[in-house]
């Protein structure tokens, strides 16, 4: 009888405990079956806030900038990072000037080291223009080289006059300007810059001197492909040792007027253009981490505004 009732008990115990179980299980199951939906829907929630993170930190709000026109690239790839009219034309000022560069350098048998004697026509033409000046002294023997940096630092009407009289053909001095004004709209042509003109060796144009952000952009980055034109456009300040007409010496000194030189890190050029039509105009390049961007602002308010837009436009091309 005792036997019986141990077993008995026994069994209640099974029965109890099997019992139990049901319920645990059926605790836990009825709520996790119940919160499936609440956790998926989590997930998906989770996973969209993930994606707008990465979008907000991969992608930086596009800057607002006072130039008329601007544009930026990644200059090894050519892929844009920035556009505002792109593509208008517009007076470009000085920064004719890289063209005038680009068309002397590319010159067959360049020897940079040739001397070119400073004629009166040059001060001259400084003189009636009021035109920004190397500060070139007549009978003055300065080498190609050195007008490169005077075209270039001081933005140089002088010196582009010498470049152009030099480097253009002809049996006169005018015919010689205008074929190599010519020279520059054929290299134009041949880089498909294909909303930009020339009229003039410097920028002081007569109506048809124009060209585009863009366009200033991939001439500039075609451009710093020279050895020569790199180093140029990266100096700041620059002291030049040139022959004078009695066969003595004397030193010129010019100072890059691209303020973006030792105010923005990693900034390698470019050239700098103003005017009563062209308003404030700036042709950047900086490279940073082995990345280059490059890019133009042009009708800028002033020379304060064309910098502040520059490094806007820098930082965003390389935050992009």
């Amino acid at each position: 009888m005792k036997t019986g009732i141990k077993g008995v008990r026994r069994l209640s115990a099974t029965a109890v405990t099997a019992a139990g179980a049901v319920l645990m299980a059926g605790a836990f199951a009825a709520p996790a079956q119940a919160a499936t939906p609440g956790a998926a829907t989590l997930r998906a929630a989770a996973t969209k806030a993930a994606e707008q993170a990465r979008a907000t930190v991969g992608t930086p709000q596009a800057p607002t900038i006072t130039a008329a026109g601007g544009f930026v690239m990644n200059n090894a790839t050519g892929a844009a990072a920035f556009t505002k009219a792109a593509d208008s034309r517009r007076s470009m000022g000085s920064t004719t000037k890289i063209m005038t560069a680009q068309v002397v350098l590319s010159q067959r048998n360049l020897n940079l080291d040739a001397q070119v004697t400073v004629d009166k026509a040059y001060s001259d033409y400084i003189v009636s223009k009021t035109a920004s000046s190397a500060g070139l002294i007549v009978g003055d023997k300065v080498t190609v080289r050195q007008l490169l940096y005077g075209l270039m630092l001081p933005s140089g009407c002088d010196a582009a006059y010498a470049l152009a009289d030099k480097f253009g053909s002809g049996s006169t001095r005018a015919a010689r300007v205008q074929s190599f004004i010519g020279q520059m709209n054929t290299t134009a042509k041949n880089l498909g810059l294909n909303n930009t003109h020339f009229d003039s060796f410097d920028g002081i144009g007569n109506g048809a001197n124009y060209s585009t952000p863009r366009d200033l952009t991939k001439l500039a980055s075609n451009a710093m492909k020279n050895a020569t034109f790199r180093t140029v456009v990266g100096t700041k300040s620059t002291k030049q040792k040139v022959t004078t007409k009695s066969g003595g010496y004397r030193y010129m000194s010019w100072t890059n007027t691209n303020n973006l030189l030792g105010s923005y890190a990693g900034t390698i050029g470019v050239k700098t253009g103003s005017g009563p039509e062209a308003k404030y105009c700036l042709v950047f390049a900086a490279t940073r981490n082995g990345k280059t961007v490059i890019g133009t602002v042009l009708a800028s308010s002033s020379v304060a505004n064309r910098t502040a837009d520059a490094k806007k436009l820098l930082d965003y091309g390389f935050a992009k």
